[in-house]
């Protein structure tokens, strides 16, 4: 029964619910191996050079119900469930509905049906994730490769922009979902030369730096409920540390005059 007594004061301290998308080969899942006692669902190749703690590959939906469910009900010292990727796991949730519903393809729905039927899928990997966030209380980083979508902006012409390589309706979901969307890149400096005859060149120069933009821009989806920066460093304990209220871009070198 809800009361007086039943209300919470304060910032809850629910572990976070972290999406990081980004472009091939930034290190999206040395991010995730970075947190804390991580364990890896992989539904596709590549996090073996990382020596982190992973179940075999996924190669059906229900070995990723099947890992979610071991997280929950036998004991382990885990804090933090790795999903690596999104996108790869949205090829077993086509397959899982083509499988029930006797279909060839996922779009053999029509009307888009089938990627309306594949949420309840999706739902159903949240819901297990959220019951290891309450009640084993295990952070979540959910991993998926960038696409680059037109956005059509009803204020503006239309534009380009990075997104989750997803379907649209999975993608909103997800995004809803967790607490923060990360989009993790490179960054990269322009150079523009003047080449004559009104002729102008422009190069993209890159530092090799590699960068986590937290907040929504028009070249690219992202939130974050902390009040981030725009921009951090593509470091784990960089997030963390702004996790726990701290502030560790900040420097507490202060200038002295000569001789002081």
């Amino acid at each position: 029964m809800t009361s007086i007594q039943s209300i919470q004061k304060g910032r809850a301290t629910l572990p976070r619910r972290t999406a990081l998308f980004g472009v091939h080969g930034v290190g999206k899942s040395t991010f995730a191996g970075m947190a804390e006692k991580p364990i890896f669902i992989q539904t596709e190749e590549g996090v073996n050079d990382l020596g982190v703690d992973r179940f075999p590959l996924a190669t059906r939906y229900g070995h990723v119900l099947d890992s979610l469910s071991v997280l929950y009900s036998e004991p382990h010292e885990y804090l933090t469930v790795v999903v690596d990727s999104l996108d790869w796991l949205e090829r077993l949730i086509f397959a899982e509905v083509c499988a029930q519903r006797g279909l060839e393809s996922i779009e053999d729905a029509g009307y888009g049906k089938g990627y309306i039927f594949a949420l309840c899928q999706w739902r159903e990997v949240l819901a297990g994730l959220d019951a290891l966030r309450s009640h084993r209380g295990m952070s979540v980083i959910l991993i998926a490769h960038a696409a680059i979508e037109k956005f059509n902006n009803p204020e503006t012409d239309s534009y380009d922009r990075y997104v989750p390589r997803l379907q649209k309706q999975a993608s909103a979901l997800i995004q809803e979902w967790c607490d923060e969307v990360f989009f993790a890149t490179w960054r990269v400096l322009t150079k523009t030369t003047n080449e004559g005859f009104d002729r102008k060149r422009t190069q993209g120069l890159g530092t090799g730096e590699r960068i986590i933009r937290t907040t929504e821009r028009p070249a690219h989806v992202a939130k974050n409920r902390l009040n981030l920066p725009d921009e951090i460093p593509l470091d784990y304990r960089i997030y963390a540390a702004f996790v726990r209220g701290e502030s560790p871009l900040q420097t507490n070198d202060t200038p002295t005059e000569e001789g002081a």
